[in-house]
């Protein structure tokens, strides 16, 4: 991804729920916050990916299919945002979600995670982002304008809690009553607040660099529990 800049692109609609929609992007730094514990209610929803329960879809711009008892997306377009949500079409509001983000040897400037809060109009949530290379964000989007990244002054930021190109990353956020906070590897990175959206569908999502060579991210062990 090129610092500096943004970019929209145009929103795509596939069946079954896996879409490609607008990227934005940036650069900055940020000093680590202490770690501390999400909250640990009741499991809504636990999947290991060893069955078919979350979108697929494949074309000549991407592809999400189940391989290896994960779900696999790999992306032959640069600068190109895909996810994909479970086939419950379950609503969910004040939630911990976490997920194992496997690197299959991506580009560094690949970028991946959660989304929550997910309102009917698709093109409407906040996305929680990290890359191998350590940038995160988390970022809303909205149908009327680009994506707004609620952290760094609207920039990518650095973190030392992300380990440069891990084999996997394990990804949390907390999606609760107006606060936005990412997790990495149990670690908490950074929070934000922003009421805009309350309740939502879910979803995994991969973005690749406009400079990409090659995006291919797996994801397993997903896991939603409503906070306390």
């Amino acid at each position: 991804m090129k610092r500096q800049s943004k970019i929209i692109l145009v929103v795509t609609c596939l069946a079954l729920g896996v879409l490609g929609c607008q990227g934005v992007t940036g650069g900055g730094d940020n000093t680590p916050i202490p770690p501390t514990e999400p909250g640990n209610g009741r499991v809504l929803l636990s999947d290991d990916f060893s069955s078919e329960q979350w979108a697929t879809s494949t074309d000549a711009d991407h592809s999400v299919e189940y391989a290896n008892e994960a779900l696999q997306m790999i992306i032959f377009t640069k600068n190109s945002f895909w996810w994909s949500a479970p086939m419950n079409d379950q609503e969910y509001e004040n939630v911990h979600m976490e997920v194992t983000v496997i690197n299959n040897n991506t580009d560094p400037t690949t970028a991946f995670g959660l989304i929550c809060n997910q309102q009917a109009t698709d093109s409407a949530f906040y996305y929680f982002a990290i890359t191998p290379a350590g940038q995160y964000a988390i970022a809303k989007t909205s149908p009327s304008q680009s994506d707004i990244f609620l952290t760094n002054n609207d920039e990518w930021a650095s973190s030392t809690l992300i380990a440069d190109n891990a084999s996997s990353y394990r990804v949390g956020a907390d999606c609760a009553n107006g606060t936005l906070t990412l997790y990495v590897d149990g670690q908490r990175v950074d929070s934000v607040s922003d009421s805009t959206y309350t309740r939502g569908n879910i979803a995994v999502f991969t973005w690749s660099g406009e400079e990409a060579t090659s995006t291919d991210v797996s994801f397993d062990d997903f896991e939603i529990r409503e906070l306390r």
